[in-house]
């Protein structure tokens, strides 16, 4: 593991290296297809007037190596908010380090100072390296929950006329 991991909050001038990363973990889930977001619309969207998330980078040395997107959501049982991973991703070649575990605890310190009861996130069920990962780390995962998305077009049709 190694003792230079630094986590730090993103800021407007990191937009370049958190698009960087997006990019890498769409190739490494095959859904580079699916990238269309750009800068500028990095840039409204998570530093803007109304940020929809937030953005850790975590650092060896001056050197972004991983980066980790979240948000807060809401459980209606507890009452209480949560905070959703969206995505976590360490560079291939600085992975095993340390850099993942760093930003899961400090998100779950984040989770903890905000009050909140949950941390969740998805992982896709091909990828067994990182389901062992967030086992080791005490994660549970979910075997009865799937996912539903209405996105696109689906989505429009949904919302219906007006």
């Amino acid at each position: 593991m190694s003792d230079a991991t630094g986590i730090r909050h993103a800021t407007v001038e990191d937009v370049p290296i958190i698009l960087g990363f997006i990019r890498s973990l769409a190739r490494y889930e095959n859904l580079e297809h699916q990238v269309t977001v750009d800068e500028a619309r990095l840039r409204s969207v998570l530093f803007g007037d109304r940020p929809a998330a937030e953005v850790l980078i975590a650092c060896d040395g001056d050197r972004a190596v991983g980066v980790a997107v979240f948000f807060h959501n809401f459980s209606t049982f507890l009452g209480r908010p949560g905070l959703y991973l969206e995505d976590l991703f360490v560079n291939p070649e600085d992975r095993g380090k340390g850099h993942g575990r760093a930003l899961l605890r400090h998100l779950a310190r984040i989770a903890v100072e905000r009050g909140c009861e949950r941390f969740e996130w998805s992982v896709l069920d091909w990828n067994e390296p990182a389901i062992r990962f967030y086992r080791s780390q005490g994660a549970d995962v979910m075997p009865d929950w799937r996912i539903c998305r209405v996105a696109g077009e689906a989505l429009r049709r949904l919302a219906g006329p007006g």
